[in-house]
């Protein structure tokens, strides 16, 4: 399927640098932001779109392996954390308010952890494309953003053995202290990410790397990600546990996370790692370390005011403005 999705629309493309072009301003006086909006411009296949139904959906998943003790809290966390999304007392609550978001909170099969993936499989095909369908149904059709995030308490972890898994190097290499663990803490969970890619080694493409090391709510993730290339939607990145799930993708199909910009850079320690292997410079860098897609939500006025520079500027002409 993912061989098989759109690309961008190259007249819509072609059209958007036009426009640009006559806008009342320096050429790349707005630097970046002029990019952005043509970027956009040829997902939406409009050369003068505007964003006017974001979304967030938030994935919620257990993890086999946090009994290994790799998170600095226990997995009821992670339910408990849904219904503070659900009741609107959590930052990414706040942070969809201020950008103007709707916000999608979907917990996926809390009672039943995946396997810990130093042992087995984390899920069987039907769970993964159980997850994966999640995802992909979760998406609205009539939205034209798109900021997936996730809750699972230990999900630093199969994010790290993903990275690994994908992209090459050692457990330590991407093994970061996620929620906050000490360094024996730290130890533990880099041991148990070296054993999973040791037993997992080689074991197909990207989607059957996340069957084997990854989570339901990094399933989804990857899930919507897929579903919004079929609608043309445009997709903010998250942080580390989001560009995890993107990378599986990437690596099945290549030009898979064209639709897709990182919206920043966190402070989970590979995260500035991974978005180089992705090739998504981020948007901003404000030291997050939260998930909950807070960092993506947190990007989406940057595209708003890049698609209100780009559509609502007037151009030379209409200004009565002599140009260069």
């Amino acid at each position: 399927m993912l061989a098989e999705l759109p690309v961008a629309d190259e007249d819509a493309r072609v059209g958007a640098a036009e426009r640009n072009g006559q806008l009342t301003k320096p050429p790349a006086a707005l630097g970046r932001l002029e990019d952005i909006a043509q970027w956009y411009a040829s997902w939406r296949a409009d050369a003068r779109p505007r964003i006017t139904a974001p979304q967030i959906i938030v994935f919620a998943g257990n993890h086999g392996v946090a009994a290994q003790g790799v998170s600095a809290f226990p997995p009821e966390v992670t339910e408990q954390m849904v219904l503070n999304f659900q009741h609107g007392g959590a930052a990414i609550n706040q942070l969809a308010r201020n950008a103007g978001a709707d916000l999608d909170v979907h917990p996926l099969q809390l009672d039943s952890p995946t396997q810990d993936f130093t042992q087995a499989p984390a899920m069987s095909e039907a769970e993964v494309t159980a997850a994966l369908a999640a995802g992909w149904d979760a998406v609205r059709i009539d939205a034209d953003l798109l900021v997936v995030g996730e809750m699972g308490i230990g999900n630093t972890t199969p994010a790290a053995a993903l990275a690994a898994a994908l992209l090459g190097g050692e457990a330590g290499d991407w093994t970061g202290r996620g929620t906050g663990v000490d360094d024996a803490g730290l130890t533990n969970k880099t041991r148990v990410v070296a054993e999973g890619l040791a037993l997992h080694k080689g074991q197909g493409d990207g989607v059957e790397t996340l069957r084997r090391l990854g989570g339901r709510e990094i399933a989804a993730m990857a899930g919507a990600i897929a579903r919004t290339r079929s609608l043309r939607i445009p997709v903010i990145l998250d942080g580390f546990i989001c560009c995890a799930a993107a990378a599986c993708l990437a690596h099945t199909a290549e030009g898979a996370l064209d639709h897709c910009i990182a919206g920043h850079l966190s402070a989970e320690g590979a995260h500035g790692r991974l978005l180089e292997g992705l090739e998504k410079p981020p948007l901003l860098s404000l030291g997050l370390r939260l998930g909950e897609a807070s960092g993506g939500a947190l990007a989406i006025p940057i595209l708003r005011a890049a698609l209100e520079c780009h559509s609502g500027m007037a151009t030379f002409a209409e200004a009565g403005v002599t140009d260069a």
